[in-house]
């Protein structure tokens, strides 16, 4: 167990609110429409977005974009501004502790047909109501259903024919 993880447990069992950072990767489909990246969870196998701890040294930004890469093999630029953030309740070896997540959209550049986590976990691309409908977590859950790309980010890649397509470019 890495140290950051133990010292996050370690607050939890203190009754401290514990944070983890997320990613919600997006795509525009070949109409131009949004679609969203969910990965499965390695121990219950639900759909979620890619999330982890805070990393020392690193932003939650930054942290969100590693995690997009080792959990769902996808590269690309994370947006400056937090999408939203959502709750969750994590459960410990004896007890349950409240997460509070941080959550980045990060624009899909590329995605890796070979990944840290490929084994373990599947992927998918949805459109964000049908994403929605997967999420078990209910604040998760609206935060997709209601995803929205800022419109110069947005914008400029309508304008690049090869953003969204399933290859590496």
């Amino acid at each position: 167990m890495a140290a950051s993880k133990k010292k996050v447990i370690r607050k939890a069992r203190k009754g401290d609110r514990i944070r983890q950072v997320a990613a919600i990767p997006f795509r525009l489909n070949e109409h131009g429409d949004v679609e969203v990246m969910l990965v499965t969870s390695r121990t219950t196998r639900r759909f979620i977005v890619p999330k982890g701890w805070p990393m020392k040294g690193k932003s939650g930004r930054k942290a969100a974009t590693i995690e997009a890469q080792e959990e769902a093999g996808v590269l690309g630029k994370t947006l400056k501004q937090p999408a939203g953030t959502y709750c969750y309740w994590k459960r410990l070896a004896n007890r349950f502790v409240r997460v509070d997540v941080v959550v980045y959209l990060l624009e899909v550049t590329e995605e890796l047909a070979d990944w840290e986590e490929s084994k373990t976990r599947q992927r998918a691309w949805l459109a964000p109501a049908d994403a929605a409908v997967l999420i078990d977590e209910p604040d998760l859950s609206t935060l997709v259903r209601n995803v929205r790309i800022p419109e110069l980010e947005y914008s400029s890649k309508k304008k690049n024919p090869a953003f969204g397509k399933d290859h590496a470019q």
